[in-house]
């Protein structure tokens, strides 16, 4: 009995003990499976960022949602594969306040074939709002949009940098161009260093004063055709009129040759492609060694041919004995021309034979002197025309059929020279033609030399007497004196010079200001201009006076303590005698007290027309009292 009993209590246990085994193992395997299952569908639905985990048949859900929005759609979607009574929710939000915003940046790109967009912007701006502001770059060029937007505030500094990226990618059509919120970065390629330059200006006095700007403006080697170099050796000293070289050691070794045959200033030798040999260098000096040998003259190297032109009072024997040393020393591809001048007889009968061309500084062009015929004088007139404009060119020539061979094509290459100058004079002679004048252009010489040498041949003798003008060169940036009056005024305009009541001392703001305008002075050190110094009328008059004048004198002394050269302005003060405002509120009173920049011809034209009006009323007081004595 006993031994039955202890059977069925020990089957019993086997069997509970079976049954907790099944019952874990299929707990154990839906566990899985849920875990399995609800992991899947998160990684599907992009919710990463949650952990799931099981604890029985419960699925417990961890992680930290990036918004509600997601944390709901993540239960959703969990609820989708296992009931919902069975989801453990430990998921949180993150606080808004924690999240940072993403750092935007667009980059512009253009070239010739369009302008492409790429970057991360507030949506507040929108994409299309920025293709929109790019219409007038982009106008007829194709447009790649692929700018992306992000719900954040638009950040301190944005509008500003895109403001600047913008007018940087109008100004340069081949660029790329980064806006950061408070960064551009700004990568160029200029077509030459002298646009280069003006560029570099440009970007950096539209730069916005808090912006922090990065550029890179390269100007790849211009393309020299033809490959010119002239030299002229003069009693005294030489000069260089064109310049070429194909390499830094090229140059170099051209300029020493150049300072070895008495070379006055320091010259600027252009490093460009189109060398016709790479023994250039050599020929040059070679060139410049046997003409400074002569003493006076010239050497002209057009491509691969060179004319060496020896002056009238040259011995024949050294001319043929330097000559025939270049010939035997110059490379073999280049081609010597050698002319010994003859000293020319005066001409008694109808006057010189020539032909001048005189552009003033306003454009107008007058022709003078001989042509050969009716035909030609047609020709030179249509051609000046087409040059200078119908209405600026006057012509007063006569023809002359006895004029040298090649007369029409000199004056033509002459005119086309005269083209390049801001104004000057071109002389025709028998023997010689001569350019003089005023220009804009470092390189304008060289081309002057690369059109004369090419254009009327080899053999002829040429001189160029041109003078760079910085005044005249846009590519300097050098503003007007009515600009520059202007700039400094507008500075003052957006924010004053305040000086306390009855004070002399700057404040900090004010400090600033002078910092403002000592930047711009430097452009404007040609301009002479008149620092004005104005009061209200509260006070006695005289006092006022005194103190109008101290203030003036303050800003000057502020300028000269940043050094910053103060020859051309001068300081007056006028007192209350000059209001732009109503002295009767405190508004018009703060108007009135002010520092003004003025041109000193206008203010000495104001002073002459008073002093005129006062002189006309004299005399007519003097001519009633007269009157009235009379009688």
């Amino acid at each position: 009995m006993k031994v039955q009993t202890l059977v069925v209590i020990l089957a019993f246990v086997v069997g509970a003990a079976f049954s907790i085994g099944v019952a874990w193992v299929g707990a154990i395997r839906i566990e899985a499976r849920s875990i399995e299952a609800v992991a899947f569908a998160m990684r599907e639905s992009g919710h990463d960022w949650v952990s799931v985990t099981a604890d029985g048949l419960e699925v417990q859900l961890t992680g930290m949602a990036p918004d509600e929005a997601s944390r709901f759609n993540a239960l959703t979607s969990a609820g989708s594969i296992v009931a919902a009574d069975r989801i453990v929710d430990h998921l949180d939000v993150v606080d808004p306040a924690q999240i940072e915003p993403p750092r935007f940046s667009l980059e512009m790109l253009r070239n010739d074939d369009g302008v492409s967009l790429i970057g991360l912007i507030p949506s507040a701006i929108g994409s299309a709002s920025v293709a929109d502001a790019l219409a007038s770059v982009t106008s007829g060029v194709e447009v790649a949009n692929m700018v992306e937007t992000a719900d954040y505030p638009i950040p301190t500094g944005w509008n500003d940098a895109f403001e600047f990226g913008l007018m940087a990618l109008r100004e340069l059509p081949r660029s790329k161009i980064s806006i950061y919120a408070d960064r551009v970065e700004v990568t160029a390629v200029s077509s030459s260093p002298e646009e280069q330059a003006r560029l570099e200006a440009l970007l950096a006095r539209a730069r916005p004063r808090e912006l922090e700007v990065q550029i890179d403006i390269s100007a790849p080697r211009p393309v020299i055709t033809p490959y010119t170099l002239r030299f002229v050796r003069t009693l005294d000293s030489g000069r260089f009129e064109a310049c070429s070289a194909d390499t830094e050691a090229t140059r170099d070794l051209i300029l020493r040759a150049g300072t070895d045959a008495g070379l006055a200033d320091r010259a600027d030798c252009p490093i460009g492609l189109g060398v016709p040999s790479p023994t250039w260098g050599q020929a040059v000096s070679q060139g410049i060694a046997a003409l400074n040998e002569l003493g006076v003259g010239t050497i002209t190297f057009s491509d691969a041919d060179v004319t060496l032109v020896a002056a009238a009072s040259t011995p024949q024997n050294v001319f043929d004995r330097v000559l025939g040393d270049l010939d035997a020393e110059l490379p073999e591809v280049f081609s010597l021309h050698g002319v010994l001048l003859e000293a020319v007889e005066n001409q008694t009968n109808a006057g010189p034979a020539n032909f001048v061309a005189t552009r003033s500084p306003e454009g107008y062009v007058q022709l003078r002197g001989r042509l050969t015929d009716d035909r030609v004088e047609q020709a030179v007139l249509s051609y000046a025309r087409a040059l200078f404009g119908r209405e600026n060119t006057y012509l007063a020539t006569r023809t002359d059929p006895d004029l040298p061979e090649g007369w029409p094509v000199r004056v033509l290459a002459g005119l086309e020279s005269l083209g390049l100058l801001n104004n000057g004079t071109l002389v025709v002679e028998p023997d010689n033609v001569i350019i003089s004048g005023n220009t804009g252009s470092r390189s304008t010489v060289s081309a002057i030399a690369r059109i004369l040498s090419e254009k009327i041949g080899e053999a002829e003798n040429f001189e160029i007497n041109v003078v760079y003008q910085e005044l005249l060169d846009p590519e300097a940036g050098i503003p007007t004196p009515e600009e520059c009056v202007d700039r400094l005024n507008d500075i003052l305009m957006i924010n004053e010079i305040i000086f306390a009541p009855g004070s002399l001392e700057f404040d900090e703001a004010s400090n600033l200001v002078l910092d403002e305008i000592a930047a711009q002075l430097p452009d404007c050190r040609r301009t002479q201009m008149e620092i004005g110094g104005h009061t209200d009328s509260q006070g006695r008059e005289t006092m006022n006076l005194s103190l109008s004048q101290a203030r003036a004198d303050a800003v000057l002394n502020g300028l000269l303590s940043r050094n910053v050269l103060t020859s051309n302005l001068s300081a007056r003060g006028y007192g209350e005698t000059r209001p732009i405002a109503d002295n009767d509120t405190d508004a018009g009173r703060e108007e009135n007290r002010r520092i003004e920049f003025r041109l000193l011809s206008d203010v000495i034209a104001e002073m002459s027309e008073a002093r005129g009006q006062a002189d006309e009323t004299e005399a007519g007081d003097n001519a009633t009292v007269e009157e009235t004595v009379s009688e």
